[in-house]
């Protein structure tokens, strides 16, 4: 019910057409698996990622933009929803043998917008969930071009996700496509299983093109979420590189072709100066499968972890003429604040509508005063449905126990000066702990008794 009140809510602006001066087309660009570093004006020393640099340098560089999980599918719910995992009841990875999913009751981001008059299209992994029910075109998608869970799921050959056995996919290329049996869907129909993921970067590419092409005349959001670099890592012959310990460069380099198509689309239909587009990752790197996985210094640990190479990503943000160019943004910002700053834009009041944690951040896009809200806000890093650290200004306060050995005694980090997360401070700074923990325990408790449930089949 809280939902269709909402939609409600927000249809009645829906009568009303909208033109390209009242609102911006939004391009949300997001990989998957993609470290801190792994891009070049985020210290790369290898990968040359010419077009996203070109983006920073056209727009703004955020350093401290978060996800609000370590793993996809709960990162992904969150930024179409602006909230944290637990509060809508995504808190682990979907698998093909779920029966779950995005609640169809939850308002997405893409409903927001499309009561608004947007065109609007999923490029990508969705991995909402797979069924019918759970798909973008049952949550505020016009079409769905994509697979619809990780590339590494229906696995069908033994040790296929080792990393011997990403070795030899590698090698192989298109032989190797039959290893996994990931479908291809448009829509809700499957049109080829096993997909071909040597071209899914360009395929995925081609599609968003062409919803640019189509759509320029009146608003649009594109949601292009990479399959890579998420392992298996496959690329199309152009971006092929023999020596297996490339194969992560390759593969960046390649979605940084991608990042480069949809610019020139942008600027081809003369969209730039209305056009606000943002790059991330849904999370950081899967550091296990070592030289099939990116790097996430000068952060600690990678993907699954809680420390900031979990949910620190790098973030680019660009809109000609509205964001600075060549600037860079320190604050802290998240996925989770797409949302209401994007439904602000479009002029949708959404503070009727059901709880979000996410906040405005235009002021931050800008580069304006902040408003105190933004400038004492607290960001919350959750392991499944357990609350694990909190951070407010430059300091991360621990939970007792929130390592996986579950022993660990509480810890308290300065990251302006320790943003490796090595040195404790807790004992130094007891007040700070203090007002850290009373803050959580405070927010979680207020998340918990006003959660609400994933989706789920009849």
């Amino acid at each position: 019910m809280t939902r269709i009140l909402f939609v409600i809510a927000v249809g009645l602006f829906a009568f009303t057409k909208i033109t390209l001066a009242d609102s911006p087309n939004i391009i949300i660009i997001y990989t998957d698996d993609q470290g801190y570093q792994d891009v070049g004006v985020f210290g790369s020393p290898n990968i040359k990622t010419p077009n996203l640099d070109g983006m920073a340098e056209a727009g703004r560089k955020f350093t401290n933009y978060y996800v609000a999980s370590s793993v996809c599918s709960p990162s992904r719910a969150a930024l179409l929803t602006g909230c944290y995992p637990p509060r809508i009841g995504v808190t682990k990875v979907l698998f093909p043998r779920d029966r779950v999913g995005l609640n169809p009751q939850e308002t997405t981001l893409a409903e927001i917008l499309k009561s608004k008059g947007y065109a609007t299209a999923a490029v990508g992994k969705w991995h909402l969930g797979h069924h019918p029910k759970f798909l973008p075109t049952n949550h505020g998608f016009d079409s769905y071009f994509g697979i619809p869970y990780s590339n590494d799921m229906d696995a069908v050959k033994p040790n296929t996700n080792s990393v011997q056995g990403l070795d030899e996919a590698w090698k192989l290329g298109k032989e190797a496509i039959g290893f996994w049996n990931v479908p291809l869907m448009r829509n809700e129909k499957i049109v080829e299983r096993p997909a071909d993921q040597t071209t899914l970067t360009k395929r995925y590419t081609k599609e968003a093109v062409k919803f640019i092409e189509r759509k320029r005349e009146n608003p649009f959001f594109l949601y292009l979420a990479h399959t890579m670099p998420h392992i298996p890592l496959f690329v199309s012959e152009d971006f092929y590189i023999e020596d297996v310990k490339k194969a992560y460069q390759a593969t960046i380099q390649e979605i940084d072709w991608s990042v480069g198509r949809i610019l020139n689309a942008v600027k081809r239909a003369g969209q730039n100066e209305n056009t606000l587009i943002v790059f991330s990752a849904d999370n950081g790197p899967w550091l296990g499968k070592k030289h099939h996985g990116g790097a996430a210094l000068p952060l600690r640990d990678g993907k699954f972890s809680q420390f900031e190479g979990g949910q620190r990503v790098a973030c680019i943000m660009q809109w000609s003429g509205t964001i600075p160019a060549s600037s860079e943004c320190s604050e802290m910002a998240s996925t989770i604040d797409l949302l209401p700053t994007i439904a602000g834009l479009a002029g949708v009041d959404i503070s009727s509508g059901p709880k979000i944690d996410g906040l405005n951040i235009l002021a931050l896009m800008k580069g304006e005063t902040l408003s105190v809200e933004l400038k004492n806000r607290s960001f919350y890093f959750y392991r499944g449905t357990t609350l694990r650290a909190v951070r407010q200004g430059p300091w991360k306060y621990f939970f007792p126990g929130s390592r996986r050995n579950r022993t660990t005694p509480a810890q308290l980090y300065h990251l302006s000066s320790d943003i490796n997360e090595q040195t404790d401070r807790s004992a130094d700074n007891p007040e700070v702990v203090e007002r850290l923990s009373s803050t959580a325990i405070e927010f979680d408790e207020d998340l918990k008794n006003n959660r609400r449930p994933i989706g789920q089949l009849n």
